[in-house]
C-alpha cells in the first residue's frame, strides 16, 4: 500500500484494517502486518492510498 500526501490524518483506514496494520500518528502508515487487501482504500475519504503493484 502507498499512502500519498493527500493523507488527513483522520484514521477512517486504520479504523477497517481487520489486520491493526495502520497506524496514525499525524498521517497515516501501513506497518509490516499489512498484507495489502486494500479493504482501507475503500474507505479513505480523500483517496489517499493506492494499492501498490
Amino acid at each position: 500500500m502507498k499512502i500519498n500526501d493527500n493523507c488527513v490524518g483522520c484514521g477512517q483506514c486504520a479504523s477497517f484494517c481487520n489486520k491493526e496494520a495502520i497506524d496514525v500518528k499525524g498521517k497515516a502508515r501501513t506497518t509490516a502486518a499489512c498484507v495489502e487487501c486494500g479493504i482501507c482504500v475503500l474507505y479513505c475519504p480523500v483517496k489517499a492510498i493506492e494499492v501498490s503493484l
